[in-house]
């Protein structure tokens, strides 16, 4: 795949040029404050996954409504964090769209590099590329085979207002967990993940940094434009079907949409594009990058990166990132930079 999307310099001031939806902010404060006062406990179970660098919890947090959502919690063996009295810094993990928590052995790039790590398990999914232990108990009316389409009759009924509460209320699960350090927290993923990455850290003040690699859901109603690829290939599918619904069915996705939460991200931030990403293509992304008003964003961009934007590289940078920006929480408020333009890959 080559560049398909806008040229570099236009990406840089590009902006979603939809409004956001009314009262968008009453609807996410109302939505956690909702699922807040449902939540049941956090519950953990040691399990014996076999493996010999880290320790491993089962664990069961509140999400949307209430409801147990799932998640692995893996510890580092050895000294709690040398430098500090509480506990480790924690990485809270994201996954892509169609996948579940897996087992244990399969997430360990966060623990591997010292951090407490929470797999957060993404409801209803786990039959695309990996498992999942999370039911979605809602029904929505009548939509495609997708996730995207689920619950779009209405706002309060979307498939993503659940998942993004879950990735919100999974931060606030993090302070009762064995081993964590609650003024250390880190969301990160990749697609799916990232999106979720951005909303909790927009949805929820106690994450400290977040990083992002080609997040999805940004920018949908540009996307759905501009590719065919799944999953927002599924969307234009049903709008196809649904000519007549085409700007109702939009509006109510600009209610999950992430370039319309950034702007209340006031955390370090860092996000990579694949300026080749035909899945979540650039201009959606620099949407929600050029919406955040807080903070300059660490962006790195990839000429003739797909999907995957940098990959491994990615992971590699963002684990030192993600170090550096913690040890700065452990020492106090910062005063962070003022919002600077986008910088490229060098």
């Amino acid at each position: 795949m080559v560049q398909f999307d806008l040229p570099l310099e236009q990406l840089r001031t590009y902006r979603n040029p939809r409004p956001a939806p009314p009262g968008l902010a009453e609807y996410w404060d109302r939505t956690l404050e909702e699922s807040r006062a449902a939540a049941g406990p956090v519950r953990t179970e040691r399990v014996d996954a076999g493996l010999r660098t880290v320790t491993c919890d089962d664990v069961s947090f509140p999400g949307f409504a209430g409801e147990p959502v799932r998640a692995w919690w893996l510890v580092p063996d050895g000294v709690a964090d040398p430098g500090t009295d509480g506990g480790r810094p924690v990485v809270v993990e994201f996954l892509g769209y169609g996948g579940g928590r897996g087992l244990p052995h399969e997430r360990l790039i966060w623990a591997s590099h010292g951090f407490a790590q929470l797999v957060v398990d993404s409801r209803g999914q786990g039959g695309i590329w990996n498992t999942g232990d999370t039911p979605d108990p809602h029904g929505s009316a009548a939509g495609s085979v997708g996730l995207l389409t689920k619950g779009v009759d209405h706002p309060d009924h979307l498939y993503y207002r659940r998942l993004l509460t879950d990735a919100a209320l999974a931060v606030d699960a993090v302070a009762h967990l064995p081993g964590a350090d609650p003024s250390r927290i880190a969301t990160v993923g990749h697609s799916q993940g990232g999106g979720l990455a951005l909303a909790a850290a927009a949805l929820n003040p106690a994450v400290a940094a977040v990083g992002a690699r080609a997040p999805f859901l940004c920018g949908i109603a540009r996307a759905v434009e501009v590719t065919d690829a799944e999953p927002y290939g599924d969307l234009a599918r049903y709008l196809a079907v649904h000519r007549t619904r085409v700007e109702e069915v939009l509006a109510v996705l600009d209610h999950v949409d992430v370039s319309f939460l950034t702007p209340r991200l006031t955390c370090p931030t860092w996000i990579s594009v694949g300026l080749a990403d035909a899945i979540c293509p650039p201009s959606g992304i620099f949407g929600a990058i050029n919406a955040i008003e807080a903070v300059a964003p660490e962006v790195r961009t990839w000429p003739y990166g797909g999907h995957e934007a940098g990959g491994a590289h990615d992971d590699a940078h963002l684990a030192g990132w993600l170090a550096d920006r913690l040890r700065r929480a452990a020492a106090g408020p910062e005063t962070l930079p003022a919002k600077l333009p986008t910088q490229g890959q060098p």
